[in-house]
């Protein structure tokens, strides 16, 4: 949000918005329109519901969509933002270069992902807390170790970092940076479209 209320901002897309947490964050910038994009309609529904109580039903709108055709013109917003989706993005290239096509000249693209930290002790702690923590603890809560083994599988082979920015600027980006967060457990890239 720091990043984005610096730049021009009238209308902004959250792309893998899940249950609408990032896009009700945004209203706080008094943007004219944030749209919420998501694949799945369940997801989407929770997030109508959560707009719809905080009284930001005229600034947020929830609409179902998939990052490789996302059903925008070129050039429509002055902001994109991503929490915690890239990693499930099916075709990486094909959704950064869509972004890419629906981003304002001069828009701003911020992306907060996984990442694995660089420091030894903490990549060893990271994994073993990744790899066996977060599906055990899956598996008591949900009954459902698969889908907390696959939040742990594609948090540990995710690129990140300089890797993950030149994938960004190989598909048109400038001013790319990384900045990352929590110990190296995460990061927020920063991109322009020129």
């Amino acid at each position: 949000i720091n990043l984005i209320k610096k730049q021009k901002h009238d209308i902004i897309l959250d792309i893998a918005t899940g249950t609408g947490d990032i896009v009700v964050a945004l209203s706080q910038l008094k943007t004219k329109q944030i749209i919420g994009l998501d694949i799945s309609p369940k997801m989407l529904e929770i997030g109508e519901k959560k707009v719809a109580l905080k009284g930001l039903k005229s600034q947020i709108k929830m609409q179902l969509g998939d990052c490789e055709a996302i059903p925008f013109d070129a050039s429509t917003f002055d902001a994109i933002t991503i929490a915690f989706g890239v990693r499930n993005f099916e075709n990486l290239e094909k959704s950064i270069r869509e972004i890419f096509r629906v981003l304002k000249s001069y828009g701003t693209l911020v992306i907060l992902e996984t990442a694995v930290p660089q420091n030894k002790i903490l990549k060893y702690l990271y994994f073993q807390y990744i790899q066996n923590f977060i599906p055990f603890v899956g598996k008591i809560f949900s009954k459902n170790r698969s889908a907390y083994q696959y939040l742990s599988d594609s948090a540990a082979i995710f690129t990140y970092g300089q890797a993950f920015n030149n994938i960004l600027i190989k598909n048109g980006f400038i001013d790319v940076e990384d900045f990352p967060q929590t110990l190296g457990i995460a990061s927020i890239y920063f991109a322009k479209k020129p």
